[in-house]
């Protein structure tokens, strides 16, 4: 099973040196991959309400994803850098697409697309995208990024997007780079049907958010059934799960790695956040105790 860290994007503050520190141990720990996440702006609580802007208010230090993981390929060599989630649908589809190859090519192949909807409209409105048809158009966002990450010349016409004979150079050393799906949140961690239905036709692997109980149990079964009906294969769609390190010992961290694998994960992130930790001292130390403890 692979293990990989979520990047703590809201407790990292702005010393790059910090960063720099924790990404190193993180990969020199022997960590699969660094999961992070995405927010272009954070909405004023004063003026707009979701659960979610408890965390990710503007307030919140949150490190552009894309400029970040070019950084971070640099000062790493073996590492998977995996966006964790990138809201693709406030994006524009062709600048990603250039984005993540360069990224790609810059890692030497070791960038992993995570995408998902998003959740708040205050950033699709400033990025003059639409709220509303989020979820159709990113399915449809997903043929152009591949199509531009594997055709030298690109000839699209779709409800969203027109390409006029056209491509990228360079193109990523993945052809493609692997497109995973993250769903749901800790205060909605079912997601929508037509969510599960989008993880079964176009997703390379999915991250959902939900605990690894029977209520996930009846999402995965739901999962590999649209899967069926779409005609795949459910065990080509790998399966990561989240384990939460704050506030549990190693025999808590077990039972939910048990819990994943039982599940059927390939994978799990762990996540340091959320515990009042220090950065990046504590936060490494809870890191390093787990890989020392766990046995994924």
């Amino acid at each position: 099973m692979n293990v990989g860290v979520i990047f703590p994007q809201t407790e990292c503050g702005t010393d790059i040196a910090a960063i720099a520190a924790f990404v190193r141990e993180v990969e020199a720990m022997g960590f699969d991959h660094l999961f992070v996440a995405d927010h272009v702006l954070g909405a004023d609580p004063r003026f707009h309400s979701h659960p979610s802007l408890a965390t990710y208010s503007h307030e919140a230090v949150v490190h552009e994803a894309l400029t970040l993981m070019a950084y971070l390929a640099a000062i790493t060599s073996r590492i998977t850098l995996a966006t964790g989630i990138l809201i693709l649908p406030q994006r524009q589809t062709a600048l990603v697409a250039k984005q993540a190859a360069e990224i790609d090519v810059l890692s030497g192949g070791r960038l992993r697309l995570g995408i998902g909807v998003g959740w708040n409209a205050v950033e699709f409105e400033a990025l003059n995208e639409t709220f509303e048809n989020r979820g159709r158009r990113s399915a449809e966002q997903i043929a152009v990024l591949r199509a531009l990450w594997t055709q030298p010349v690109v000839d699209f016409r779709g409800e969203f997007h027109r390409i006029s004979h056209a491509g990228l150079n360079p193109i990523p050393i993945q052809r493609p780079i692997p497109i995973w799906f993250g769903v749901g949140s800790r205060d909605h961690p079912v997601p929508p049907a037509a969510a599960l239905r989008r993880i079964a036709r176009l997703a390379d692997g999915w991250s959902p958010n939900f605990t690894p109980d029977a209520q996930g149990r009846t999402l995965v079964d739901q999962v590999h059934r649209y899967a069926r009906e779409a005609g795949r294969d459910p065990a080509t769609l790998p399966l990561e799960g989240r384990i939460r390190l704050a506030g549990q010992n190693a025999d808590g961290w077990t039972k939910q790695v048990e819990a994943w694998k039982a599940l059927g994960a390939s994978s799990i992130i762990v996540e340091p956040r959320g515990g009042k930790l220090r950065f990046p001292d504590e936060q490494l130390d809870v890191l390093r105790r787990f890989k020392g403890m766990v046995k994924a």
